[in-house]
């Protein structure tokens, strides 16, 4: 019987060893980290799903750069890494896996101002790979400034058979000619089945990294781009509606009414430190000044916001660090204010249009 089970295990472990040393060729291909040599950024270069942005200060040669990437285990890219070309116009990059079966295209730009002040959501694309879904985009100092949402996890869904359907669209009816439109959406049955019943509207300044969506949803959100001042006030216009059941943990609550949530963050960045996102933005040491809506209604009028940026206790402004692109500014809409969590209402709708940060 001893032998048997001695056997047994050994046949167990040639097998397990043959599976290691077969193991099937990865198959990811990612753009993990990028570097540019010399002294020509002026923040960590912002990687998102197919777009790679070089934050470059006012006064670098972007004729001549060669930026220098990590890929995904076994992955090669075209033209290879550290190849120099010219950057006074966006350059594609192709990412082949190592298995030879996957392909990703990745839009690899410059952007030399600083993130706009004045948002009016008049400027949508569609996604670039698939054509899913909108993008909205600002236009300021030359540059084109994507806003993020969700919508790319939403899409894993397979709820949505059109752009109007995802939970981030352009609304004709704004404050000023189109708007922003945010509406709480259910998750359906895949939604159920990962613990993530509904999906609220969003939209932010910054990044949404669609590899997390399913395994930490929170982080996923990435808020905030250089900003070369200090903010003080956060204005515009917004009308909400609260959807009819209240979701918490797949189950209807009683009683309880949702939320919308306007706010904007503005913080420091550091070596462990290039971002907040969705579980820390609220509550960083890195947190320098946040405004926040603190009154919101419901209301089929237009209602107007103007709200301060509280500066956080004990925090100063390095001006020198400021200037070199050390600080971040991220503006936040959602449906649902704890549409983080997956709880809300479906149907919550929020419409945001004419947005401003004034700023010293």
């Amino acid at each position: 019987m001893r032998k048997s089970w001695l056997g047994l295990l050994g046949a167990v472990g040639l097998s397990l060893t043959a599976c290691i040393r077969e193991e099937a060729p990865n198959a990811e291909a990612d753009i993990l980290s990028c570097v540019v040599p010399g002294d020509v950024l002026r923040a960590d270069p912002e990687i998102s799903n197919e777009t790679v942005l070089l934050y470059v200060r006012s006064e670098a040669e972007v004729e001549a750069l060669a930026p220098e990437f990590t890929l995904t285990e076994g992955a090669t890219i075209v033209p290879a890494s550290g190849t120099t070309r010219d950057f006074s116009r966006p350059q594609v990059y192709t990412v082949t896996s190592e298995d030879g079966l996957w392909e990703k295209n990745y839009t690899v730009r410059c952007v030399l101002s600083s993130v706009g002040t004045y948002y009016d959501f008049e400027r949508v694309r569609m996604e670039p790979r698939n054509g899913r879904f909108q993008i909205f985009y600002d236009l300021f100092s030359g540059d084109t400034i994507d806003w993020a949402s969700a919508n790319a996890g939403y899409a894993l869904t397979g709820m949505a058979s059109s752009p109007e359907e995802y939970p981030t669209t352009q609304w004709p009816d704004g404050y000023k000619g189109k708007c922003a439109r945010l509406e709480t959406r259910s998750t359906g049955t895949f939604g159920g089945w990962v613990g993530m019943d509904l999906a609220a509207g969003n939209l932010f300044i910054g990044a949404f990294d669609v590899a997390n969506a399913l395994s930490n949803a929170p982080k996923a959100a990435h808020f905030g781009k250089p900003f070369e001042h200090v903010p003080t006030y956060l204005s515009g216009y917004y009308k909400y509606r609260a959807g009819d059941c209240y979701i918490q943990n797949g189950e209807a609550v009683s009683g309880r009414k949702d939320q919308c949530d306007i706010y904007a963050v503005f913080y420091e960045t550091d070596e462990n430190t290039p971002y907040l996102d969705g579980s820390n933005a609220l509550t960083h040491p890195n947190l320098v000044a946040l405004a926040r809506i603190t009154d919101q209604r419901e209301s089929d009028e237009w209602v107007h916001f103007n709200i301060p940026f509280v500066r956080q206790e004990g925090k100063e402004i390095d001006e020198e660090k400021l200037r070199g692109g050390g600080y971040r500014l991220g503006v936040v809409f959602t449906s649902s204010i704890k549409g983080d969590l997956f709880e809300g209402a479906v149907g919550s709708t929020l419409l945001i249009d004419e947005v401003e940060v004034s700023y010293e």
